[in-house]
């Protein structure tokens, strides 16, 4: 009866909690933006570190051992549908030299079931310079007979910018009057010698939190204090401030976040036309240094 529970019965079940882990891992459900680590189940469960262990140490075999074989371990990229030793290909040429898991959430639905999201954060021989590299990872872990088994797994790619778990930041208040606080921005900009940068995008736009995020990163900060922020809402249905879009050349049909670039008299120096940002968690550090380090004041 036991044997039968595994191969038929969470087949569906486990489909169903994979498609709360899509949403997780692609940025559409809630998650942390500040990426801090919340403590649960997973804080002491043992295949998770006898799986982080497998990849810091190139353990080929003793990392397949971990998925389920009967059934196979579902395996979804934005390559597509895979199994278990294309995942563990993609972790094993990452060639980790540290590795630092932040989890996000962890539940159990049910006994013998466990449902891990978080974010390996890879210091990667295989990247330049070994750059640091980010995954976000959704695992279902199930008890087959006595011993825990990877049943179903989804990951983004290695992606260069850390991303979010809960897009519960602030970053557009719905009552925030943009065009005042463009004005404030310019008035302080004038006596600091700064520029104004405005970010158009929306509490509900996934890559805003992941730019935003990459704005605090350390190296960031002598290039961004020569700037003034102000976050421009663009609503629930993309139309709001639509005034201010068309005034600084932002065309929204393009995608959020997008970036505009002002003198402190509110002269517009540079305006993003083509939604280069709008995939923010695709992006590097180097692109965006490159782009406000062009635009900054030419004190700086």
């Amino acid at each position: 009866m036991e044997e039968q529970d595994v191969k038929s019965g969470p087949r569906l079940y486990l489909a169903i909690i994979g498609l709360a882990i899509s949403m997780a891992v692609s940025g559409l459900c809630r998650a942390q933006a500040d990426g801090s680590h919340q403590d649960g189940p997973a804080s002491n469960f043992a295949p998770l570190e006898v799986w982080k262990n497998c990849v810091l140490t190139g353990d080929t075999a003793g990392l397949k051992m971990l998925y389920s074989i009967n059934p196979p371990a579902e395996i979804k990229s934005p390559a597509g549908k895979n199994n278990a030793d294309s995942d563990v290909d993609f972790w094993m040429g990452l060639k980790g030299r540290s590795i630092k898991l932040d989890v996000g959430e962890t539940h159990s639905p049910q006994d013998g079931v466990l449902v891990i999201l978080f974010q390996a954060e890879v210091s990667s021989a295989a990247q330049p310079k070994q750059a640091t590299v980010y995954v976000k990872v959704g695992q279902v872990w199930q008890k087959q007979q006595d011993t825990w088994r990877l049943a179903t797994v989804e990951r983004t790619d290695a992606l260069h910018l850390k991303q979010v778990f809960k897009k519960d930041k602030d970053l557009y208040p719905g009552s925030a009057d943009a065009r005042a606080e463009i004005k404030e921005a310019e008035a302080k900009a004038a006596k600091e010698h700064k520029r104004v940068l405005l970010v158009f995008g929306a509490n509900w736009c996934y890559d805003c939190h992941v730019l935003d995020l990459a704005f605090h990163r350390p190296e960031f900060g002598p290039v961004m204090a020569g700037y003034e922020v102000v976050h421009v809402d663009i609503g629930p249905d993309g139309k709001k401030n639509a005034n201010l879009a068309k005034q600084f050349q932002v065309p929204l049909d393009k995608g959020v976040p997008a970036l505009a670039v002002l003198e402190s008299d509110g002269k517009l120096i540079v305006s993003q036309k083509n939604g280069e940002f709008e995939n923010a968690r695709a992006s590097t550090p180097e692109a965006l240094l490159e782009f406000l380090n062009k635009w900054k004041p030419k004190q700086l």
